[in-house]
Order: structure tokens, then sequence, then C-alpha cells
């Protein structure tokens, strides 16, 4: 570390995190702590009571987006943001999300701690529903924010259960009166595990994210009709799950076949209808997902999928609709912030490498109102999602270094 540059108190972001993984306590290890849950609303107090005793202010919106506010010399200035999300996926970990808004939180507490002021103030935000696991679509809060979803699509949709996001948001106290979209951010850096397993076994601590793979999600509506499981002929059947097992093969087939120049397919969720024994499936919905590095390939990968659900379609004599879900692309941050962190990275003596994120974030819904950038930290063996995801602490420091000195100069500008 050279010297006058910043450091983190790394036994308190470890404690934080260590208090952080008692609440929704899955499986020993990990964590089930889904958007909007009892255990998120506990996390969320938690993380509110920690920054109003480190003397932030803080406002909830329409969507419970939490903002907690550092504030500085020059308040007619807009704030550099800093931020993630606290909930989880159903067999989740204790860092994805989690790491970034807690070391927002250090950062606020280390200038504390020497007594430094910013001109601008500096705000921690958690996001409202970046995994989608309960809710869909996933990066909710973020959208909401940043226009991409309206106020009451978001407030109305449901889970499993028929709850809405309203009623959730309402029972757990974080139904917030701020409108959406109202702050504005002079930038917002956002640190993440990696969560793909490059900086690990390359052995590098932090990853500049300079753009992000073209994603796009696709809503597949497959349509036959019911019958006996043992009487109807098979030259009759209609069978809206056969249909969606024609796509599922198809659609791996095509992400093994891109696999080698970075493209990724799955297929993330189905429900059969009426899903019972005896009888085959006349509707069944599938979610779909696939990605690429490069747009262009992009685009032929999407014309293999189109390709091959006409295909399932006719083999199985279905109808299938389809309905495109969330998508973003690849040049999303902005080269300021990108600029600010690799001259930051090399005051400080770090190696770093440039990198597309593989996975979604709610930084890409505020590149589109500010500039932006990601910091990756390493995640053990790139495993994510899965409660066995692990972080080791002095390889998580750099990168919690490099987010504490790059927000403090871009504050001061």
């Amino acid at each position: 570390m050279a010297a006058n540059l910043l450091e983190v108190n790394p036994e308190r972001l470890w404690d934080t995190l260590e208090r952080s993984a008692e609440i929704g306590r899955f499986r020993d290890v990990g964590l089930r702590r889904l958007a909007l849950s009892a255990e998120d609303g506990r996390m969320r107090d938690l993380f509110v009571a920690w920054a109003r005793q480190a003397g932030c202010t803080v406002e909830i919106d329409r969507i419970g987006n939490i903002f907690a506010r550092r504030p500085g010399r020059d308040a007619s200035l807009p704030p550099v943001a800093l931020g993630s999300h606290l909930d989880t996926q159903i067999c989740g970990g204790r860092y994805d999300g989690i790491l970034g808004v807690l070391c927002g939180l250090e950062v606020v507490r280390t200038l504390n701690d020497r007594g430094l002021e910013t001109k601008r103030g500096i705000e921690v935000i958690c996001w409202t529903n970046e995994e989608g696991a309960r809710f869909s679509p996933p990066m909710m809060g973020s959208m909401a924010f940043a226009q991409k979803l309206t106020e009451a699509a978001a407030l109305a949709t449901t889970d499993d259960s028929g709850m809405t996001v309203g009623e959730a948001l309402a029972g757990i106290g974080y139904l917030g009166a701020a409108p959406l979209g109202a702050r504005r951010f002079d930038s917002y850096i956002e640190l993440h595990i990696e969560q793909a397993p490059v900086l690990d076994h390359d052995r590098c601590d932090v990853g500049i994210v300079v753009g992000g793979y073209k994603t796009q999600a696709l809503r597949l509506t497959i349509a036959g009709d019911t019958g006996h499981a043992g009487g109807t002929p098979m030259a009759m059947r209609r069978n809206a799950l056969v249909g969606a097992g024609y796509v599922i093969a198809a659609l791996n087939d095509i992400g093994l076949a891109y696999a080698a120049e970075e493209g990724r397919t799955t297929t993330t969720r189905i429900e059969s209808f009426p899903n019972l024994p005896g009888t085959y499936a006349e509707l069944v919905k599938l979610t779909i997902d696939f990605r690429h590095i490069d747009p262009k390939r992009f685009d032929a990968m999407r014309a293999d999928v189109d390709a091959a659900i006409a295909a399932a379609a006719k083999k199985a004599n279905v109808e299938i609709e389809v309905a495109e879900g969330w998508s973003w692309g690849t040049d999303l941050f902005a080269l300021e912030i990108i600029d600010l962190l690799k001259t930051t990275a090399d005051e400080l003596g770090l190696p770093y490498r440039e990198m597309r994120s593989q996975a979604g974030h709610d930084a890409y819904a505020i590149a589109t109102l500010a500039p932006t950038a990601m910091i990756f930290t390493p995640c053990a063996d790139g495993i994510s999602h899965n409660v066995k995801e692990d972080i080791d602490l002095t390889r998580s420091l750099p990168g919690a270094n490099l987010l504490l000195n790059a927000a403090v100069a871009r504050a001061n500008r």
C-alpha cells in the first residue's frame, strides 16, 4: 500500500459479514434470504441501524431501495454512490451482493475513523430484489429506479404464493415514501464477487469490469393438450412437456457449441400443468437464458435458439409462444470511472485485470443514469448461487481498498 492512501478495517469488515451470515443461515454455510422475506427484513433493519450509527441519513423509496448517505461539504452536489444487494438465492451464499453493500458501509466507517470529509456525499445503496429468486425479473429495484420497469408493474409482481411485491414490502416495513428515480448520482461503483473462476484461478485479486456479456432471457409458453398417459396413442399426443424437453436439450447443445467462444445457455425455470401422474401436460411455461461476449456471435446464437424453438414445436406438435424477458448489452460502463479505477489501482500498487461480467448486476441499470463501473473480487473456484460460495478476506481487501480510495478521489473532485 502506497503512503497516504486509505485502508479499510479488515476485522470490522469480516465481523460485519459474519453478522450478516447469521440472518437466513441455510445448510449451515450458506444463506436463504429471499427478497422481502422476514429474513430480508431483519437484514435490512440491521443495515439501516449500522448506517445510522455511522452518521448516515437513510431514505427508502417506493420499491424498497435503501439509500444511506454520508454527507459531503457541498450538499448541492450529487453523491458518489456505492452498493449492491442483500437478498440471496434460495440456496445462496454469504457474499453475492452482500460484500458490495458492506464494503460500501466500510468506506463510510473508515472515513469516520479518520475524521475525513469529502466534497461530495457518499451514498451506500441496498437495491431491492436483485436476485429475482422470489419475484421476477431480477434487478427489480435498480431497473424500477432507472425507469426500465414501471412502479406499478413492479409492485404488482407476485411470487408463487400470489403475494405481491407491494404487500411483501409493506409486511416488512420497507414500502418507502421516496419517489422512484428522483435521486441523482455523480457516479456509481459496485463491488461484487466475480461469480466465475477467472480471478481465483489466475491468482489475481482485482478485476476492473469494462462491460458485460450480451444477455437475453425468453419466456416460452408451450401449449398442447392433455390426455391419458396410457390410453392416448403416441401419434395423437400434443404433450407440452415433450416440447419443453426438446427445447431444453437443444438449448444446452447450443451452449456447448458456443462454449469455446464464451457462449452460455441455460433453462432456469419450468412450470407444468396439470403436473400430475397419469396425465400428460397441456401447458408448460419455460424461462431460458443465453449470453455471449461478442454481440455479433450473440446474434448467431439467437438465430440458433429461434430455430431450435421452431423445430421443437414441430416435432412435439405443440404451439410455442415466445416473449422477451430481461436483457442487457455489452457496452455498459463509463470510461471515466474505468480509468479512475485503473489509476487508483496503480497508485495502490494493485495488479488487476480488465474483464467482462458474465452475470447480471444492478450496475447495468444504473449505468443508464450515471457514470458507472464495477470492481470484481475473487470467489473460491467461481462457485456462486450455491451455499458453498466462499471468499478469502485477504484476497478481498485489495478490491475493498480500491473501492475506498476511488470513491474518495471521485467524491473530492
